[in-house]
């Protein structure tokens, strides 16, 4: 028998896979067995048109999936070969390790400063250098030259790409072993596009990176991997450069080209 999620099992090689994984809702099939793998020092993308199951396949991997008791899961989704799927899961424990970012930024109401702590003080995790690892999580979101004399100023004023990378840093903080992207650069301007790609790139020496995307020059810009997703199906899977060079799938080639999506 597995054992169950524990702090910091298995660090050195921190890998999420899902197995036959299935979503159905009410009415529709949203994930039709997808087998897929995040490894660290990668970045996954998932692209795919709106509908292709992108979002519900990140929302299963760190079981936001949860709070939509009508999505019914099936297949294994499991992080360091333990299935993350059981009543013997610390579920807020998980969502620490296998940390998320959405596509609209949501600062709390509360300083720059007060939002990178909240989640550590709803951890009850004490840590004796905080304001170094607040220093270090907001230069790893390359905010830090930006906001480290504006700490206690609130955080809602803050640029819209400001407000997005403080949100990285809030997820950073937490020292996740997997990182979920669901459109972060959504209604950024290039600017902020670039520094949360730049990011990307350095944390991906520690992290699992998966990232949801809809703009393909950035999947083919900022990933090693990456999936294409329609209909709830995974039709490719390929190192980024063969993807969009040499695609095997039609539908692939479509998609990249603009002909449809």
């Amino acid at each position: 028998m597995n054992a169950p999620l524990a702090e910091g099992a298995g660090r050195r090689a921190a890998t999420l896979r899902t197995e036959r994984l299935q979503a159905r809702g009410p009415r529709l099939e949203i994930l039709k067995g997808i087998t897929l793998e995040a490894r660290r020092g990668e970045v996954l993308s998932i692209i795919g048109p709106a509908g292709a199951g992108k979002t519900t396949f990140l929302r299963c991997c760190n079981r936001m999936i949860d709070l939509n008791p009508e999505i019914l899961i099936s297949g294994q989704t499991l992080l360091e070969g333990i299935p993350i799927y059981g009543k013997e899961v610390d579920v807020a424990l998980l969502r620490r390790r296998v940390g998320m970012v959405f596509s609209v930024p949501v600062p709390l109401p509360m300083s720059i400063l007060e939002n990178l702590t909240f989640g550590l003080r709803l951890a009850r995790v004490s840590r004796r250098h905080l304001m170094e690892e607040v220093e270090s999580a907001l230069r790893a979101a390359y905010l830090w030259d930006e906001v480290k004399d504006r700490l206690s100023e609130p955080a809602r004023n803050l640029s819209g790409g400001q407000q997005q990378r403080l949100c990285l840093a809030r997820t950073l903080i937490l020292q996740p072993e997997v990182l979920l992207l669901d459109e972060p650069c959504s209604g950024l301007d290039p600017i902020s596009t670039a520094r949360i790609e730049e990011a990307l790139y350095q944390l991906k020496a520690d992290l699992a990176v998966i990232l949801v995307t809809n703009n393909v020059k950035q999947a083919a810009r900022a990933s090693d991997w990456t999936a294409f997703f329609l209909f709830g199906e995974m039709i490719e899977l390929s190192p980024t450069g063969r993807l969009f060079t040499t695609p095997q799938d039609s539908r692939t080639a479509d998609y990249i080209s603009g002909r449809f999506g």
